[in-house]
């Protein structure tokens, strides 16, 4: 053996215990609001044909630069899931669920090759839902107070919402004309990057975070001013929608998201306690045409993802969903030979006591330390004494309490009263 040792890929991590039981945690929160509202649970292959997400996004950094495709054994040109929208629509299309709106919501890792920052990974994982099959403004307010409930419940306060519109294909192609007669008098004072793009796809400009393009595009025209008839009306409503419900949100007219597929509402959730250049922690938007682009009938659609990284950074900054204290409630104490932790702790599970216990045979100094560590409230131990009396002895972890000695037949029932 060369002695190497491993790590985890670069823009990846490891989510040891006991945080992993906080991404539990987070995600079992996120899944009781949503499937409260009917979203059921949509579960898709970690790659699909790269053909799937080029339809989506050609002109997009998502798909130029940063996903990871590759040829298969077979020939095919297949990439690793960059974001969850495609995916869930390519399903939608070969699927054709009849009930609409379709209403289903994930949990999945990404992959992005980018370079890695706080709570960006080029493996991260996100949580999001999608409905299809409805145009109604109404619904745009029901996902967007969605995720709003999602972020309360975790606790986070300092939450900002910002929406756009991005109009559809009556209203967009002639604002898309606008801006990109404005950038082209403009373009000598974009960025490298965009002074060469611009014109292929200026809404990226208006996302562009160096200072360089903020300045040019300051004046620029801006698509709430071009917005046809009936998406004025779409916009209008979802603002109605989010003022009854009681959320606040200020309008961008430079929010676009970083893919092409948006059509009328975007919108976005900003934590502020977080570095104001990466503190969105999710957000989402219309794709109309999204579903016709993959080859199914013209259906409208709305979803948004939310990085779990970068939310748990924000619960972090406020103080909030801090990752659980215990892991089991019964910690079983063996000195006898060990015999009575195997049987005594699979009695507990047996009856929905969450329990562990040591191995190997360690002494009783050691076996206490593990308990502690454990986050038991309830050490149960056994010794030669209570082996011959049939009994075990109780003894609580947390706090002032003494400890008590109960015939081993009546320990299920009693640590049930303790625990109550």
């Amino acid at each position: 053996m060369s002695g190497e040792i491993f790590k985890a890929p670069t823009g990846t991590h490891d989510v040891l215990p006991p945080e992993s039981a906080r991404w539990q945690a987070l995600e079992a929160t996120f899944a009781a609001i949503v499937g409260a509202a009917g979203y059921g649970q949509l579960r898709t292959p970690l790659f699909e044909d790269a053909s799937v997400f080029h339809r989506v996004g050609e002109a997009t950094d998502v798909v130029r630069k940063e996903m990871y495709d590759f040829e298969d054994k077979g020939g095919r040109r297949v990439a690793l899931r960059p974001e969850g929208t495609a995916s869930v629509v390519r399903a939608f299309v070969q699927h054709r669920p009849t009930a609409v709106p379709w209403k289903v919501w994930y949990s999945a890792p990404m992959f992005r090759y980018e370079r890695p920052q706080a709570g960006r990974y080029r493996q991260h994982q996100q949580l999001g839902l999608e409905a299809l099959g409805s145009d109604d403004a109404d619904l745009d307010v029901e996902v967007i107070s969605l995720q709003a409930s999602f972020y309360a419940a975790l606790g986070l306060r300092r939450v900002l919402l910002l929406i756009n519109s991005l109009g559809d294909g009556n209203c967009k192609p002639q604002y898309l004309d606008a801006l990109g007669a404005y950038l082209d008098e403009r373009r000598s004072d974009l960025c490298d990057e965009h002074r060469q793009r611009a014109a292929e796809n200026p809404l990226r400009v208006l996302d562009c975070k160096r200072s360089a393009c903020i300045e040019a595009t300051r004046n620029a025209p801006r698509m709430v001013d071009h917005l046809c008839g009936p998406c004025k009306d779409h916009f209008e409503r979802v603002q109605a929608g989010l003022r009854a419900l009681g959320l606040t949100f200020a309008i961008e007219t430079r929010l676009v998201r970083g893919l092409d597929y948006y059509t009328r509402t975007t919108f976005e959730f900003q934590a502020t306690a977080l570095d104001s250049a990466q503190n969105a922690i999710g957000g989402g938007g219309r794709y109309n045409g999204l579903v016709e682009s993959l080859g199914g009938p013209p259906t409208p659609g709305i979803g948004f993802g939310s990085g779990v990284e970068r939310v748990l950074l924000a619960c972090d900054a406020e103080g909030v969903f801090a990752t659980p204290a215990a892991r089991v409630d019964v910690f079983v104490v063996d000195v006898a030979g060990g015999a009575e932790a195997r049987d005594l702790t699979a009695a507990l599970r047996a009856a929905g006591i969450a329990a562990d216990r040591a191995f190997d045979a360690r002494s009783m100094k050691s076996q206490m330390k593990s308990a502690d560590r454990s986050g038991a409230r309830l050490a149960l131990l056994v010794g030669e004494d209570e082996v011959a009396a049939s009994s075990v002895t109780i003894r609580h972890l947390r706090g002032e309490v003494p400890q008590e000695q109960v015939p081993r037949a009546d320990v299920i029932d009693r640590v049930r009263s303790l625990l109550s």
